[in-house]
């Protein structure tokens, strides 16, 4: 296995995912920021935050299957949020669950930022995904 996760005791806890990835391989895996747009660049889930969410993992999963990973391999996730607001995490982790099983989602993710935008480069755009893989 080239990556490990794991959460050391005493580090703020419950959270979905994972704070720690250590990864041994040395094929590095890097998928740019993917969003809510299917392979012909058709808008998928326009308005929808949880809708957009599970596309830009569809999508990412996409990108990781094409240089042969898959998420047991991502070392780090990093989401962009539009205009963040606690409000907005409900249907955030809605889109995660959308797509877990379909995707085979480690449970507890690995390590997950959510970052705050003002606004990504297109105005329908409600979020953004970077992730970072590690093989032998």
């Amino acid at each position: 296995m080239t990556v490990q996760t794991f959460s050391p005791d005493n580090m703020f806890q419950p959270v979905p995912y994972n704070h720690v990835a250590v990864g041994t391989g040395t094929r590095h895996v890097h998928v740019a920021g993917q969003i809510a747009r299917d392979g012909e660049a058709n808008r998928i889930a326009t308005g929808d935050l949880a809708g957009q969410v599970a596309q830009v993992l569809r999508n990412t999963a996409l990108g990781l299957a094409g240089a042969g990973a898959t998420f047991s391999d991502v070392v780090r996730l990093r989401f962009f949020m539009a205009q963040s607001a606690p409000e907005k995490f409900g249907d955030f982790m809605a889109g995660i669950a959308l797509v877990a099983e379909e995707l085979d989602l480690p449970q507890p993710l690995p390590p997950v930022s959510v970052i705050g935008v003002d606004f990504l480069f297109e105005p329908d755009v409600l979020i953004e995904l970077e992730a970072y893989a590690i093989l032998d």
